[in-house]
């Protein structure tokens, strides 16, 4: 969105889906969601807030339910929280025929009330549905609509639209000049490989195989995610165009020496049973000194519609992967997937992992300058990777129970046949290098309301390779009028450091850093010990006890 909507290369932000859509039952897109409003208030409705003060012009409503009221038709969240409280004065879209959806949803019985209800909520804009196009006049007509709401909400998107500048000029994206200098244009790929380089993972390096050498004799280049275009896109790719991209295969080979032997088989398909490729990819690997294979998932397992039962990986490419490793040889896992996947004898057996995601269209490039050295990673997880699908929902910032798990005794929270730890945690990430951190230190032990804590730790690259750490901080607040998360993230920073470098990586912590919506649903801090942690990801041990008072 920029500072500019005027400007041409600017376009309105829309802050989507609100709110809670991300706690679907189940994890079954469009399932209903049932949550209170403490959880409502601390998890879900943040990063909402955090882009409305960033200056978010719209909002645009969920399919799910919240309290059994569809989103399209909550005027808890579109007027007396999004508009009320929080006092947003963009305008507020549906998504695709939501409004519709409320009949079968059964909270209204027909496409007017349905109507009625959204306007009545705060909703300006029906996407698709055509329900206030066909019924809102009629509505208005009955009393059940004022025409002061109409009014209002066709001033809401008038305003934006003058502010985008359509009233002077209502074709002026469409720009055919524009858009042959500026579509795949030398910056814009660049910009394109670097976000993708810089949102890979390292997830494994055993025996510091990777980076591989550029002149490596033989490389056998495996997987049915090695070389698809259509698969670098990923879900909801808009006018991406598959024959754009770059593959996995096409990056390696335009980066090893000439005399490298590229062998590539594809081996199996992503689903399906069929082993009818594993003899020439055995063969291949065999014949190789290094194999990369590239498993996953294809792009349209991942985005809207696309939920799974399972977690593990789809079709026969695990068994793929096993007979790849009776070889003997060191396998590079290419991970290629829309969410956290269960690998965990990929990651028990596998010599390295590189979690790529669905990279784009300088994808291949991304990789294999990450594979080769020419770009030592330094992304870190942004979710957590469970052991089993038994585990989920998993995550970093859960409660700590009345009975914490205790492996010596049987009556605490844990399970039977695995540990509760995930495979990967939350802000996991390695790196060609290493780097070590020093005792985590603060200002003062003990702080006021009305204080700054400063946090101190200082990070050395002891490695190497010269590399990037994204240092993490994490609060705990043992004691609370309502029971508070094992720890939540409050800051990081990404450093660069060089070989040997060290640097003091600060922190700042006001008493809005530890507000919480308390036992009386008032959002503030309240006085008591807190434990501050900094390290790599969100396990760390580093941590101090200080006293708000």
């Amino acid at each position: 969105q920029g500072d500019d909507i005027g400007a041409q290369n600017t376009m309105i932000a829309c802050a989507k889906h609100f709110a809670a859509y991300g706690a679907a039952q189940a994890g079954r897109e469009y399932h209903t969601v049932d949550i209170s409003e403490r959880v409502l208030r601390d998890v879900y409705l943040p990063p909402f807030k955090s882009a409305l003060d960033a200056g978010v012009k719209t909002f645009m409503t969920s399919f799910n339910e919240l309290d059994g009221i569809p989103a399209s038709g909550n005027k808890f969240l579109m007027t007396e929280i999004l508009r009320d409280e929080w006092g947003f004065d963009g305008f507020v879209v549906t998504d695709y025929t939501s409004i519709n959806e409320m009949i079968p949803h059964g909270s209204a019985k027909d496409e007017k009330e349905a109507g009625e209800q959204a306007m009545n909520a705060g909703v300006d804009m029906d996407m698709q549905g055509a329900v206030f196009y066909n019924h809102l006049k009629k509505s208005i007509k009955e009393g059940k609509i004022e025409i002061a709401q109409v009014d209002r909400a066709v001033a809401r998107i008038l305003k934006i639209k003058f502010e985008l500048g359509l009233f002077d000029d209502p074709y002026r994206y469409g720009d055919a000049v524009r858009e042959a200098e500026v579509i795949l244009s030398e910056d814009h790929l660049e910009a394109a490989r670097d976000v993708a380089r810089k949102s890979i993972v390292l997830l494994k390096n055993d025996d510091e195989l990777l980076p591989l050498s550029k002149d490596v004799k033989t490389l056998a280049i495996i997987g049915p995610l090695a070389d698809s275009k259509v698969d670098m896109l990923g879900s909801w790719h808009g006018a991406g165009v598959a024959e754009d991209c770059v593959t996995l295969l096409q990056g390696v080979r335009d980066i090893v020496h000439d005399k490298t032997n590229v062998v590539y088989v594809k081996g199996c398909e992503t689903t399906g049973d069929s082993k009818d490729g594993f003899e020439e990819a055995i063969e291949a690997a065999r014949s190789a000194d290094i194999i990369i294979l590239a498993i996953g998932e294809s792009a349209w397992m991942s985005g809207e519609a696309a939920s799974r039962a399972k977690l593990d990986l789809p079709g026969v490419q695990l068994d793929l992967a096993k007979e790849l490793m009776k070889t003997g040889k060191p396998i590079v896992v290419v991970l290629m997937n829309g969410r956290p996947l269960a690998i965990p004898w990929i990651s028990e057996n596998a010599t390295s992992i590189l979690e790529t995601w669905f990279s784009g269209t300088q994808g291949g490039n991304a990789i294999a300058d990450i594979l080769f050295g020419d770009y030592n990673p330094s992304g870190k997880l942004t979710v957590t990777f469970p052991r089993h699908v038994g585990q989920v929902p998993i995550y970093y910032c859960m409660k700590n129970t009345g009975r914490p798990m205790n492996a010596e005794n049987k009556y605490t929270s844990k399970y039977l046949d695995m540990p509760n730890s995930p495979l990967y945690p939350f802000g996991f990430g390695l790196s060609y290098t290493t780097f070590e951190y020093s005792q985590v230190s603060v200002n003062t032990p003990e702080f006021s309301m009305a204080d700054m804590l400063s946090i101190e730790v200082t990070v050395t690259n002891t490695g190497a390779y010269d590399g990037e750490e994204v240092v993490q901080l994490y609060v705990k607040d043992l004691v609370g009028s309502v029971t508070r998360p094992v720890r939540e993230l409050k800051g990081f920073k990404k450093i660069q450091l060089k070989t040997g470098e060290s640097q003091a990586v600060k922190f700042n912590l006001s008493t809005d850093d530890l507000a919480f919506y308390t036992a009386d649903m008032i959002f503030k801090a309240e006085p008591g010990e807190f434990e501050i942690s900094v390290g790599g990801d969100s396990q760390t041990t580093n941590s101090i006890k200080v006293i708000l008072k």
